[in-house]
This record gives C-alpha cells, structure tokens and sequence, in this order.
C-alpha cells in the first residue's frame, strides 16, 4: 500500500513519518520492560539454573520470527503485520487467525504491562492506577503516531539507564558470584522450554515495526533495518541485565523475586537504587505499553478494513492520520482488562497468542520465492517449529485459555462465512 510522492493520499491511508530510528525506538519501546520487569522471575522459577539457556532459546525463536517478519513487511508494508501475510500468502483463514491471536493476546500484554505500571507506582490502588496509564497513553496514539514515536524515545532512554545502573552495580559489587551463573540440578529440559516461552513475551514487540509499516517511509529499506537493530539492543540489554541479577541472587532468589532487580540492587549494596529502579520499572512499562496499543490498534484498523471486525473501527482522522477509531475501542477493552485481571496469567496467555501469531508469520514467509526476498528456508523452519513448541511448553492454564481463545476465534470466522454464503444465494 506504499504510496509515491505524486501519488494523491486517499483518506483512509495513513501517512508514511517514521525513519529507521523512530521505528526502532518503537520496537524497544515494546520489548524493553516487558520482559525485565514482568517475565524474569517467573522466567527463572521454571528454568532455576537455566534461566540463561532459556533466553537464548527465546532469542533463536526470536530472531527466526523477527526475520520471517521483516521479509514479508518489507513485501507488504501495511498495517496489520502477520494478518496482512498471511491472508496474501496462505489464505483469508489463517490471516484472520494471526490476527485474532495478535489483537487477543496484545490485549492481554497491554493489560499486563498497565498493571505493571500501577504495582510499581501505587501497589495499594494498583488497577486504579493502570487505568488511567491506559487513558493517558491512548490520548497520546491519538494525538498521532510522531508524538507517540517521541515519547517512546523519552522512556526507553530512562529505562535503559536504571537498567544499566542496576548492571553496573551488580556485577561491579563483592556480591557477584560466577558461580551463581552455573548448569545445577535444578534445571529440567521442560522447565528451560517453559521459561523460554515466558522469555518470548519479552522480545514480541519488534512486531510493532511492521505492524505500523504503512506508516514507515521506504519500508522496504527501513524495516528489514529496524526489526533486527531493535532485537539486537533489546538481547544484549537482557542477557546483561539477567546475568547480573544472577550473579547476585542466584536462580532461587531471583525466582521468589517480586521485584527481581530492586532485590538485585540491594543484594549488591546499592539500596538507595531500589526507588529508582521501581520509578525506571513503571517508566519501562509505560513505553511498552504505548507501543502495544499502537501495534493493536494498527491490526484491528487492518481488520476492519476486510471486514473481520466492524467496519467502523477503518476510520482513519482526517487531522491526525491515525485509526483513531480503533484507538480508542482498543483502549476501552484495555482498561476494562487492567481494572480486573492479574498481571501474572496476562503473561502465559499473552505468549500463547503471540506464538501462534508468529507460527502463521514462519509459515507466510516460507511460500516467499527468492526474488521476493524469501529468508534461507532454515529461517521460517526452526521459527514456525520453535514457535509451536514454546506455546505448548507455557504452563498448562496458558495453554489451555489460549486455545480455547483462539477455538472461539475460529468458531466466529465459521459462523461469519456461514452467514455470507447464505446471503449469497
């Protein structure tokens, strides 16, 4: 859907801001406090000693799924992501199915990272506070997707900087053990597989780069660029991160963690850090969770364009060029999530979804032929069958709401094809 400069804009088509260095502050700006602040410990109370096996497993899947997407949104650089490839590469079915499992489960992610917002910020009047996090950061997306690139610029800064704060003072301090950083008895190959899908939550957002790509200028340079930069700082931020945290309280500690890396900080001697490190913590989620809504509300605009979701939500403002009708229903079932769920299931249930999303990205880019830029086929390969693998090694509740989410998915497209066919006649 790429438009030229002498091209006229219809009214519908979002306008093309974003360079390389927006994009790739976006994708950090989902990834970067997901996964540090909401994923480590339980991450780590699954895999205890092989909670550093198991970020690199995530990472693997991670970068299969980050190349599959980049192939295919520099192909087809329209909002919508994986719900775009695969209903132009496999069918109408499986795109509507990635897009189901995307809008469900970054649903779930949006709600996880408010509730973050609100533990760190005001643990008393945590949903109280989540709430209004998301009617804020919905006002800014609204406001257009520049701004909303700028402020996530302003936050992943502040993250990255209690995050290596924390670092240094962990690995720099007398109570770092390498040893601590050691294969024990309590790692299982189950347990790595599990903390490797909790793991995946974390490295999702590069997906909000080509979910936004019918507002990136030259997506078919500016993508491919974006997605692996942002996967790349966001890997070398969290095997730091992980390995100081390790070091100083070792898997069992930094399991029973509720805030794994203020703990780390006070292990290290550097208790005064603790208040900064929940300040940087409810800042991180705060970016991540403006970039989630913009991703979802992206996909559900691509949706309602074809139909799958009410028609209404493909309104695109006349002034600020943004779906801003989907924005704010986006929003609305956001912050009735954040007001009554549990951060923790919002983790498991978010990675199934996510997972099945990328399962269908594998399985698009593997139909892409070499002159339409198909990655080499180990790529989608090991992506599309680390993704399947992850999604069922989540804990069992995980597993079982995810597919029951996405089995209602599949019972509404039947029932939706059933309704037209009989119109037809």
């Amino acid at each position: 859907m790429s438009t030229s400069p002498t091209t006229p804009r219809t009214p519908d088509e979002l306008h093309r801001r974003l360079g390389v260095p927006d994009a790739v502050v976006i994708g950090l700006g989902s990834m970067i406090g997901a996964g540090i602040f909401a994923a480590l410990a339980p991450a780590a109370a699954a895999a205890g000693s092989g909670l550093l096996l198991g970020l690199a497993l995530a990472a693997v899947v991670a970068y299969c799924n980050a190349t599959s997407s980049a192939r295919l949104a520099a192909r087809y650089p329209a909002s919508g992501g994986t719900y775009v490839y695969g209903r132009e590469r496999l069918g109408d079915f499986w795109g509507y199915l990635a897009g189901w499992a995307f809008v469900v489960g970054k649903t779930a992610s949006c709600a996880a990272m408010a509730l973050t917002v609100g533990v760190y910020v005001w643990p008393g009047q945590a949903h109280a506070v989540a709430v209004a996090a998301v009617v804020a950061l919905t006002a800014v997306n609204y406001a257009g997707v520049h701004k909303s690139a700028w402020l996530t610029r302003v936050l992943v800064a502040v993250a990255l900087a209690v995050l290596a704060a924390v670092a240094v003072a962990a690995l720099t301090s007398g109570a770092a053990d390498a040893d601590r950083l050691g294969f024990g008895d309590d790692m299982t190959f189950g347990g790595v597989l599990q903390a490797a899908g909790l793991l995946f939550f974390a490295f999702a957002g590069y997906a909000r780069i080509a979910t936004l790509g019918e507002e990136v200028r030259d997506p078919q340079r500016t993508i491919p660029r974006a997605i692996p930069l942002a996967l790349g700082v966001t890997l070398v931020v969290y095997a730091v991160v992980a390995v100081a945290a390790l070091s100083v309280l070792g898997p069992r500690d930094l399991a029973g963690a509720t805030a794994p890396l203020a703990d780390a900080a006070r292990a290290a001697g550097a208790g005064w850090l603790a208040p900064v490190v929940r300040a940087g913590a409810a800042v991180a989620a705060l970016g991540s969770l403006l970039a989630l809504i913009l991703g979802v509300s992206r996909t559900t605009l691509a949706m309602a364009r074809d139909r799958h979701l009410p028609p209404a939500l493909a309104a695109v403002h006349p002034r600020f060029k943004v779906p801003h009708r989907a924005e704010l229903a986006v929003g609305a079932v956001v912050a009735v999530v954040a007001a009554t769920a549990d951060v923790r299931g919002a983790i498991g249930f978010s990675s199934f979804g996510v997972l099945a999303y990328y399962a269908v990205a594998n399985a698009s880019a593997w139909t892409l032929t070499p002159a339409e830029g198909r990655p080499h086929p180990a790529i989608p390969v090991t992506g599309l069958a680390g993704c399947l693998v992850l999604a069922f090694a989540l804990p069992v509740s995980s597993v079982i709401s995810g597919a029951a989410v996405l089995a209602v998915g599949v019972a509404v497209h039947a029932v939706r094809r059933a309704a037209a066919r009989r119109s037809a006649r």
